[in-house]
């Protein structure tokens, strides 16, 4: 996606449609809010991706690819990051699956003693 998480929220709204209103009802968000968010001046809560996702009939794994990618991109832009943190950042979350994995099985082996 080479848009914005709201902007991409926005082109589905229309898509589909809906207006500011009735998104926002279904998200239990008023429309002044919504329009913040489509307009980049208000971050998306992760809690409604379930609910975002039902609505527009998405994938909620590839809706979350979109919206933490998002997250990320900003934060990297606005604290003047190197590609090399996102590098570093792949590596760290290489080290935590693997990590939260030999500790799934430590706790099974203890159960089962």
């Amino acid at each position: 996606m080479k848009e914005s998480f709201g902007k991409y929220i926005r082109r589905l709204r229309n898509e589909m449609g809906l207006t500011l209103t009735q998104l926002g009802a279904e998200l239990s968000l008023d429309s002044a809010n919504l329009s913040k968010i489509e307009n980049g001046k208000r971050e998306f809560d992760e809690k409604r991706l379930v609910k975002l996702a039902e609505v527009f009939d998405l994938d909620l794994e590839k809706l979350k690819t979109e919206f933490f990618s998002d997250l990320f991109a900003k934060k990297l832009y606005e604290s003047n990051c190197s590609i090399e943190a996102l590098m570093v950042a792949e590596e760290k979350i290489k080290y935590l699956i693997q990590n939260n994995a030999k500790q799934g099985t430590l706790k099974l082996d203890k159960e089962n003693d």
